[in-house]
């Protein structure tokens, strides 16, 4: 079975390794703090053999040149982002595939927040590793796509199994959860996933992952499609209903 460590690093990261007990093979996804990569491998007792990169972002790929000198792994990368990113071994795109020892994993073109970002969707594990793209109740900032371009990438991910589990790279969700609440007031399950945020983060506990059940019920990036956020924010498409989501959300206090 798949193991899957979970761990914070730099204000609000986190981050992943992800081992396949029966090769031995372990990957980072991301690598925004190259120390804490390493000081939790060992802790675990697992040897890093790769790092696939969601993006450019130097909180996601800034630990891999580190990382590599010490371990001697091997990077992946999305393609449109590699020219940014330090040591890249082997670039890849939608539709190409990765391999942790018996586990397959599928990329799938996410762009949006970068124009390359990726997610790497291992469906034998039913999971999803999804960077920035996408957060619970949230996605990420808009910084180099285009609303059509990040809502076909959010489609992807909508095409998923609802079941998978999705990994996203930060503790955004309580801030995410009020402005959802403003964008969709009238949803129910937003309401009840919204206190079970706020009662997890008073003690502590993190809100990552989610699921993409959840999130296809209550997150508003992904409902941009529906008729109560289409009437409620504008737009005569569901790109165009997102980009009033991404820009309200951007000035949202």
């Amino acid at each position: 079975m798949l193991q899957i460590h979970q761990f914070p690093c730099l204000s609000d990261n986190y981050g992943f390794l992800v081992h396949d007990p029966a090769s031995g093979e372990t990957t980072c996804i991301d690598t925004p703090d190259a120390e804490a990569y390493l000081r939790e491998a060992e802790a675990q007792g697992w040897t890093i053999t790769q790092i696939w990169n969601t993006h450019w972002h130097p909180d996601h790929a800034g630990g891999n040149e580190a990382i590599k000198a010490a371990t001697g792994c091997t990077i992946t990368a999305p393609a449109t982002d590699a020219p940014k990113i330090a040591a890249v071994d082997r670039t890849v795109t939608q539709g190409d595939t990765v391999t942790l020892g018996s586990f397959t994993a599928d990329v799938i073109d996410v762009g949006g927040h970068t124009l390359g970002h990726c997610a790497y969707y291992l469906p034998q594990a039913a999971t999803a590793f999804v960077g920035d793209a996408l957060f619970p109740l949230g996605c990420g900032r808009m910084f180099e796509g285009t609303p059509d371009q990040f809502w076909a990438s959010l489609s992807r991910l909508k095409a998923l199994p609802a079941a998978t589990t999705l990994y996203s790279a930060h503790e955004y969700t309580q801030s995410n959860a009020r402005f959802a609440l403003h964008a969709d007031p009238d949803n129910a399950a937003l309401e009840s996933y919204a206190a079970k945020v706020d009662a997890r983060r008073e003690l502590g506990q993190w809100t990552v992952p989610t699921t993409l059940e959840a999130e296809l019920a209550a997150n508003p990036f992904l409902r941009a499609d529906s008729p109560a956020l289409q009437e409620r924010w504008g737009g005569n498409s569901p790109p165009e209903t997102f980009a009033a989501l991404r820009a309200a959300k951007d000035t949202f206090r």
